[in-house]
């Protein structure tokens, strides 16, 4: 990888909760979608929320609420996603992430997949 690739990558951890909306109704946690297809978008934003506001007041750390909340295999790594560039991610993902510095959270992000919360960590 070139070193012009490299400065323009970052580097992010996320939390990912799906939903009715979302484009694969199953995850790590709920392999059959049973739980995933009876939440509606409005419920996953709320949980987020809830869990955001945890995290920003300190209560919790962002990686331990990634590896319990999180419907993305990346749960397993703290919410890890390691570094990536542009055209990896989905664009709304990806616009958010490179709009925050390192160590902002982002607000409610929608993507396919469901709704996240950012971490950008390099």
């Amino acid at each position: 990888m070139s070193s012009s690739t490299a400065a323009n990558q970052v580097r992010a951890s996320h939390i990912l909760i799906k939903h009715q909306g979302s484009r694969r109704k199953a995850s790590w946690k709920d392999p059959e979608g049973r739980v995933i297809s009876n939440t509606t978008r409005d419920t996953a934003v709320s949980q987020l929320k809830a869990l955001r506001d945890d995290i920003v007041l300190g209560k919790v750390k962002f990686d331990e609420v990634a590896s319990r909340y999180s419907d993305c295999s990346s749960a397993k790594r703290g919410g890890d996603l390691g570094p990536f560039g542009r055209g990896q991610m989905q664009k709304p993902f990806e616009d958010a992430t490179y709009s925050i510095k390192v160590g902002e959270i982002s607000d409610i992000v929608d993507t396919d997949s469901g709704v996240h919360i950012i971490m950008r960590t390099g």
